[in-house]
Order: C-alpha cells, then structure tokens, then sequence
C-alpha cells in the first residue's frame, strides 16, 4: 500500500466480535514498529466504525490483505456494507504473501498461549516483543 498511495494510514479498528490478547496500546505500538520504515504511512486507534474514520480523514481507498477465499467472501461482505454506507468507497484486495497464506491471528495467538514459538510468522520487528 505504501508504494501505491501518496498517505497510508493503517488503522486499528477494534472488532468487537473478538478477545484481544493484547491491549490496544500494545497493539498501537506493535504497528507503528512495523509501519515506522514507511515515511508515508501512519498508524490510528479508531473506536467506531471504518468508514466513518475514512469520512473524518478524507479517505476514499480501503485496501484490504487477503489470504484465501474465506477472507475475501468476509472482506466482500463488508465491501457491500460500507458501500451503503459511504458509496465513494473503493475497496483494493491485495493478496498476502504466499509463506503465510494460512496463517491467521487465531493459530499464533494459540500458539502464544502454548508458549511456542511464532517468529516464523511474525513482521522481523516484533520477535521478541510478544510479552503479554
């Protein structure tokens, strides 16, 4: 994304479907390590709904990672809703890298739990920097 756009801005939306592992601080500050090698991009926390964070930055693409259909039938499902909700929406699929196409949040945060190791499936910047 950052080679496609001029400003990325990576937000963390909180999914209220799910239990995090990490608080959002933690995972605020898991992104910006990440993101930090990317002059154009920046990390926010949002509480509400994406689109009406995409209203309050002027943004109009909505760039979605995809790892297998069932991502992109959940990520299409969305697609249709924050249509509705905002209809200059343009929503861009980019497919993850094919070393961790099966990897899902789920499985890692399974393997933390077990005390197993997870490197292999994380960004370089964050090995090492998993304590809960």
């Amino acid at each position: 994304s950052a080679c496609l756009f001029d400003e990325v801005i990576v937000a963390l939306c909180v999914n209220i479907t799910k239990k995090a592992m990490f608080s959002i601080e933690k995972r605020l500050e898991f992104l910006e390590i990440v993101c930090k090698k990317y002059p154009n991009v920046k990390v926010v926390y949002h509480d509400g709904l994406l689109v009406d964070l995409m209203k309050k930055e002027n943004a109009t693409y909505n760039v979605r990672g995809l790892r297998n259909g069932k991502d992109y039938d959940y990520e299409n499902e969305m697609n249709f809703i924050n249509a509705d909700l905002m209809p200059e929406i343009v929503t861009v699929y980019l497919p993850c890298s094919a070393k961790n196409v099966s990897v899902s949040s789920t499985a890692v945060r399974e393997l933390l739990s077990f005390s197993k190791s997870v490197e292999k499936y994380l960004p370089k910047e964050l090995i090492g920097k998993l304590e809960k």
